[in-house]
């Protein structure tokens, strides 16, 4: 048979699992992140992804204008070490705690 506890005790006993509950969503809520955080974040994910691949193809086309004449080497190299060096920015901002 299930065992009856005393009015009193449940009574305690609930009250403490409000206050549990209350004081997690207190926390939850400190700890949620702003609207501005999170763009602010994205957009900096944004940025890390972005420039490499910018600066890669300026110093690319810059490379190609030095050499007899027209080709795309050096600035489809550098586009793409631009994207690699962007992608590991972004893993490491992201994994980051």
């Amino acid at each position: 048979m299930a065992e009856h506890k005393p009015p009193q005790q449940e009574k305690v006993r609930l009250q403490r699992r409000i206050n549990n509950q209350v004081a997690r969503l207190k926390q939850a809520e400190q700890d949620r992140r702003t609207l501005l955080a999170q763009t602010t974040y994205v957009g900096m994910l944004g940025l890390l992804l972005v420039l490499p691949v910018i600066a890669g193809a300026y110093l690319g086309r810059w490379l190609d204008s030095m050499m007899k004449g027209y080709s795309l080497r050096w600035t489809l190299s550098m586009i793409f070490l631009g994207l690699v060096v962007g992608c590991i920015n972004v893993y490491l901002l992201v994994r980051r705690p």
